[in-house]
């Protein structure tokens, strides 16, 4: 694998540690001894093509599918990430692309979907004290928690979504494309809230195939191609570097745009 150059990786035992971890549908092989680790307080992001094992990757760690082969430790112990509900109760939560949110419910209810206080009663004083608490905490542009999820825009239902991940208390939180569609005010405010989510001291997988915003909130940007790691980087890394890692060619359109700004800049600097 290639390393890019930058600043190191953190120090400390990783809270998620994947090794050679593989998976094969049939004949079909989707992953091949992928390695990765997530520290506490750190975001990696998770860039690749269309088909690079993405997907498969985080449904691995979500619970969704178990490896062929390979080892997953969780907090420095081997661990089978057997159901999504294993995977939740140990401490790694997902929040997918669809967010899975109620329209119709509002906010409050939406956090506590499933998870309400009381088996027998909703308690929603406690409930909506809890929401506020949290999404102050997170600092939260949401005028109130009352509000139906329908009326919300993209990066606060975005918001919603995290947030309601974050009531377990888990350890590592995923997020698949969470600034997928959105404007560029919604954007800021996303990469501001997963910011906010490292400095709770959680490990943070974001997969993303905007490189902008890998950049701006990233610590190491994993690279997975056709399945295999292809590289690890810092965001430092120029578009060149990375693109050439996800396509598996130097030779394309962001090096050939790099290569012709170069040329014009000499030729601006020979003739001002």
């Amino acid at each position: 694998m290639t390393e890019g150059t930058g600043k190191a990786p953190a120090s400390g035992k990783p809270i998620l540690s994947l090794r050679n971890v593989s998976k094969k549908f049939g004949a079909v092989s989707a992953l091949t001894d992928i390695d990765l680790d997530v520290h506490a307080g750190e975001v990696v992001a998770l860039v690749g093509d269309n088909g690079a094992g993405k997907s498969t990757l985080i449904k691995i760690l979500a619970g969704v599918h178990q490896p062929t082969s390979g080892t997953i430790e969780f907090d420095g112990r081997e661990v089978t990430l057997s159901n999504p509900g294993t995977a939740l109760n140990m401490g790694i939560a997902t929040v997918f692309q669809d967010l899975a949110l109620c329209e119709n419910l509002d906010v409050v209810a939406n956090l506590f979907l499933g998870h309400e206080l009381s088996p027998y009663r909703l308690d929603e004083v406690q409930m909506e004290v809890r929401a506020w608490t949290l999404l102050k905490e997170l600092a939260a542009r949401i005028p109130s928690v009352r509000e139906p999820i329908a009326s919300l825009s993209g990066g606060q239902r975005q918001t919603v979504a995290i947030a309601r991940s974050l009531l377990l208390s888990p350890k590592i939180i995923m997020l698949d494309e969470p600034t997928a569609a959105l404007g560029v005010a919604q954007t800021a405010e996303v990469l501001n809230l997963v910011d906010r989510v490292r400095d709770r001291g959680l490990g943070v997988i974001v997969i993303s195939h905007n490189m902008e915003d890998v950049r701006a909130v990233a610590d190491r940007i994993v690279v997975l191609r056709l399945g295999r790691n292809n590289g690890i980087f810092t965001p430092e890394t120029s578009n060149q570097e990375l693109v050439a890692a996800i396509m598996g060619a130097t030779e394309n359109a962001v090096s050939r745009r790099q290569d012709s700004k170069s040329v014009h800049e000499q030729a601006l600097e020979q003739h001002p």
